[in-house]
C-alpha cells in the first residue's frame, strides 16, 4: 500500500477525529438504535432506520481514517533538510507576477488541504509547480486562464 504523506498537524487532527468518533459518536449511535428498538415495531420505525444508518456512517468513517492513519507517512517540514527548497509541508510566501497579489500557503496532504486556512494539496497544480523551487525562483502554473507565473518570495519550514 502506498504511503500518503500527512504534516505532524494533519495526523494530530486525524487522531482526535478518531478518538471523537470512537468515544462519542459511536456510543451516541448505539444508544439512539437502542431507544428506537424500545419503540416497538421496527418494520415502520423511521428513527431505527436513521440510527442505523448513523451508525454504518460513523463505523465507514472510522475504519476510512484508521487506513489512512496505517498508510500515512508523517512528515515534520522543521525536520527535512530542504536547504531552502520548497518540500512537502513547506509555507511558501508566492506572488503574482501578473496581478502583483501576495500569498502565503502550506503544502500538505490531499486530507489535510483547505483553501480557507491557505493549506494546498500537496498533488494541487500550484504545489507541484513550486516543489523543487527555492526563493527567488519563478513557477510556471497551467491554470484553467492561461498559464500563471508566480514568483517564490519565501519559503519557511513551520
Amino acid at each position: 500500500m502506498p504511503k500518503t504523506p500527512l504534516t505532524v498537524a494533519g495526523a494530530e487532527k486525524l487522531r482526535a477525529e478518531l478518538h471523537r468518533l470512537k468515544t462519542v459518536e459511536r456510543p451516541k449511535a448505539i444508544q439512539a438504535i437502542a431507544d428506537a428498538r424500545s419503540h416497538g415495531d421496527l418494520s415502520e420505525n423511521a428513527e431505527y432506520d436513521a440510527a442505523k444508518e448513523r451508525q454504518g456512517f460513523i463505523e465507514g468513517r472510522i475504519a476510512e481514517v484508521e487506513a489512512k492513519l496505517a498508510s500515512a507517512q508523517i512528515i515534520d517540514p522543521k525536520l527535512v533538510d530542504a536547504d531552502g527548497r520548497c518540500v512537502f509541508g513547506a509555507t511558501v510566501e508566492i506572488e503574482d507576477q501578473d496581478g502583483g497579489d501576495a500569498v502565503t500557503y502550506q503544502i500538505v496532504g490531499d486530507d489535510e488541504a483547505d483553501i480557507k486556512e491557505n493549506k494546498i494539496s500537496i498533488s494541487s497544480p500550484i504545489a507541484r509547480a513550486l516543489i523543487g523551487k527555492y526563493a527567488g525562483d519563478v513557477a510556471e502554473v497551467q491554470a484553467p486562464g492561461g498559464v500563471k507565473h508566480y514568483e517564490i518570495l519565501d519559503v519557511r519550514y513551520e
